[in-house]
């Protein structure tokens, strides 16, 4: 049984799951978004957000513990100069899991894992605007248009122009 057992051991010994998670952690900090099956993603999302804390502050000491959990520089360095200027104010949170579906061939849960704030459209910076203005409606399939200044709906103008033809 596994009472109060709080971690998912995914299958694999101690050694082997630390490797995993050092090689997902690796390629999401150097991809920013990666897909992996869901319970991985769950189990990385607990081994990388402390790692993101750490990485705000810039000591040698924070630089040595990510180092001893990563075992990469090139992965360090991305870590502690692009991830952690971007997550500064962030409190927390700093990742994002969506399900994609099942894997065709063994049914698996497939999960996408991303870095919130390097995703554009999401976030509510000036590239989450541009992507809401572009937003399409059920009933048109394309992007809304505005009435013209006319005064007139969208619907009657059109209309009134495939008469005039």
């Amino acid at each position: 049984m596994r009472h109060g057992d709080k971690i998912n051991n995914l299958g694999r010994k101690t050694a082997h799951r630390h490797a995993l998670l050092m090689n997902l952690a690796i390629a999401l900090i150097e991809n920013k978004r990666i897909f992996t099956t869901l319970a991985k993603a769950k189990a990385l999302r607990t081994y990388v957000e402390p790692l993101i804390t750490k990485s705000k502050e810039d000591t040698t000491h924070s630089r040595r513990t990510a180092f001893s959990y990563l075992k990469n520089k090139d992965a360090v360095s991305t870590l502690f100069k692009d991830v952690a200027v971007k997550v500064a104010e962030r409190n927390g949170g700093y990742t994002r899991i969506i399900k994609t579906g099942n894997r065709q061939g063994d049914a698996a849960e497939m999960a996408m894992i991303e870095l919130v704030d390097f995703n554009e459209i999401y976030s509510n910076k000036k590239g989450g605007e541009t992507a809401a203005k572009a937003k399409t409606t059920r009933r048109s399939r394309g992007t809304k248009k505005a009435a013209p200044d006319t005064g007139k709906s969208a619907d009657t103008s059109s209309v009134e122009e495939a008469k005039g033809e």
